[in-house]
């Protein structure tokens, strides 16, 4: 990794969230995430109004747009290894993508382990998915990391209950539950931002530590599922420098095997969390962009 923008990002980063984070209380750890990310956090844009209400009962933040009302709208899920983040820590990510796009999104407070396990993540963004369809309609679904995780399981579990689906999945650097001896998670596994041992220290705790429901269900780990015909197109972003990487690239290959219109971009020296470093690195921006685009291009 030789961009001195991506170092700069990565310095800032670990000044405000070491790695050492993990090892503190659920409560110190979300402190020390929301310093970091309130240190990158950008104005929202001027064209996005911004609504806080509840949705079948879930904590939700809507950012709408004067041209959104025949659009489908985004679900949201913020990354954070299901323990740390919020409406406020990717409320920017979030006003940007309505603004770019010209879609409603809406985000997702879903409850945090290790207060609570899984599936109660996966119950709050399916509520709210239900909820938002239940108004007749259509929508994409979107998450970071393990918000990447959340939107994924969420279409596996809408598959199996057979209720309305997606029109498209964006997945970006997300953890899948893929095999942990596969390369990215080798060759990363002292990356910065994201370690091999940070990813098993989160799939631990979202299961309080029941290696069988990571083995065993699909909707949490997407990759488990012995079949991903049928679910919804998928546009799959990862960070070349980044144990998640391979999870990412297998997925697409999966869905492209059994038929499911997927593309997957990966992105050189860049690291696990990058959304953040789009207004201090041109790479991080280009990708954001190109997610935007994606968005876009589909809603029209």
């Amino acid at each position: 990794m030789t961009d001195p923008e991506v170092l700069a990002f990565i310095e800032r980063t670990e000044a405000a969230y070491p790695a050492e984070a993990n090892l503190a209380t659920a409560e110190d750890n979300r402190r020390a995430y929301d310093i970091m990310c309130a240190e990158f956090r950008a104005p929202r844009p001027a064209s996005v109004r911004v609504r806080d209400e509840t949705c079948n009962g879930v904590p939700i933040r809507r950012y709408k747009t004067s041209g959104d009302v025949d659009r489908p709208f985004v679900l949201y899920a913020h990354g954070g290894g299901f323990v740390v983040g919020s409406l406020e820590s990717h409320d920017d990510v979030c006003a940007e993508m309505a603004d770019k796009t010209g879609c409603e999104v809406v985000a997702v407070d879903y409850r945090l382990a290790p207060d609570h396990l899984h599936p109660a993540q996966l119950d709050d963004v399916t509520a709210v998915w239900l909820g938002l369809v239940s108004q007749g309609r259509a929508g994409f679904v979107c998450g970071d990391s393990a918000g990447g995780n959340l939107v994924a399981g969420l279409c596996v579990r809408l598959r199996r209950l057979r209720e309305p689906m997606p029109v498209g999945q964006i997945l970006i650097y997300p953890g899948l539950g893929g095999d942990m001896t596969a390369a990215s998670y080798l060759e990363n596994s002292e990356a910065p931002l994201l370690r091999t041992e940070d990813c098993v220290y989160y799939a631990t705790v979202i299961t309080g530590g029941d290696a069988e429901v990571r083995e065993n269900d699909p909707e949490l780990c997407p990759l488990q599922a012995s079949s991903l015909a049928g679910l919804p197109e998928a546009f799959v972003v990862t960070a070349d420098v980044d144990p998640l990487r391979d999870d990412g690239a297998i997925f697409v290959r999966r869905l492209l095997a059994e038929g499911v219109a997927a593309e997957w971009r990966n992105e050189p020296q860049l690291p696990h969390g990058y959304l953040r470093a789009r207004h201090m690195s041109s790479r991080a921006r280009n990708s954001f962009d190109t997610i935007c685009d994606w968005i876009k291009r589909k809603a029209n």
